[in-house]
Parts: C-alpha cells; structure tokens; sequence
C-alpha cells in the first residue's frame, strides 16, 4: 500500500467519523429534553403577533 493510499483512506475514514458524531450530537441536542421549552418558544415566534 502506497503513502497515498494510506492517507487516503485514513482522511476517509476519519471524516466519515466526524460527521457521524457532529450528527449524533445535533441529534442529541434537538431531542434532549431540557431543550423542549426553548424549540417550543422558537415554533410560536411566526404566530406571535407585535
């Protein structure tokens, strides 16, 4: 196996990997329970009247 080939997929895998956890984490964050107020609020902002 070559240098490049090597690199290549190290880069592959290892960003595959982070985006896979910058997914899970936005994942998390929108369905953890403590953010339900807050994602609430946000939906009503569009029927409030000023």
């Amino acid at each position: 196996m070559s240098t490049y080939s090597f690199l290549a997929i190290f880069a592959q895998t290892a960003g595959l990997l982070y985006f896979v956890g910058m997914f899970l984490g936005v994942v998390l964050y929108a369905f953890w329970p403590r953010n339900k107020t807050r994602f609430d609020a946000a939906a009503h902002i569009p029927l409030r009247e000023d």
